[in-house]
């Protein structure tokens, strides 16, 4: 199998565990505050998205370590200046492995889809948060795929 493309699902998928496991320890530990609580729904998403890509390629989904690794920041603010900087990072990752897949548009489209996400709603939903000084935001709408 693709090496390069092994190499590529297999960042994508520990880049969505390792934020859905940062955003499920600030839940944890603040209580379901937006936006993490919408967020981490979504996280959840990204990775059924991901997921059947695995299967096609035929390749293992590698297991999800990230819940023993991440730990909740101390306030609500630092938590939403780490979604702020988590989704920039997830970003720029998706912009460079849609260059490295080019030979893959079923990856790709999930990839761009992905990336949309975090651009549009997540980065976004964090911004407002730490604009309001890391107080809950308020309402139903929500910070979808």
């Amino acid at each position: 199998m693709n090496e390069k493309l092994a190499s590529i699902l297999n960042e994508a998928i520990q880049d969505e565990y390792k934020a859905r496991a940062l955003y499920q320890k600030v839940i944890e530990k603040f209580g379901e505050v937006r936006p993490f609580s919408n967020i981490v729904a979504a996280e959840n998403r990204h990775i059924q998205a991901l997921l059947p890509l695995f299967e096609l390629y035929g390749l293992p989904v590698p297991p999800d370590d990230w819940p023993s690794r991440v730990q909740a920041p101390s306030s609500l603010l630092e938590a939403c200046q780490q979604g702020v900087e988590a989704e920039i990072e997830n970003m720029e990752m998706y912009a460079r492995l849609l260059e490295q897949s080019n030979d893959f548009p079923e990856v790709q489209g999930v990839l761009r889809e992905l990336q949309r996400a975090s651009k549009e709603n997540h980065l976004p939903a964090f911004q407002r948060c730490v604009e309001r000084g890391g107080t809950p935001g308020r309402g139903n709408r929500r910070h979808g795929t």
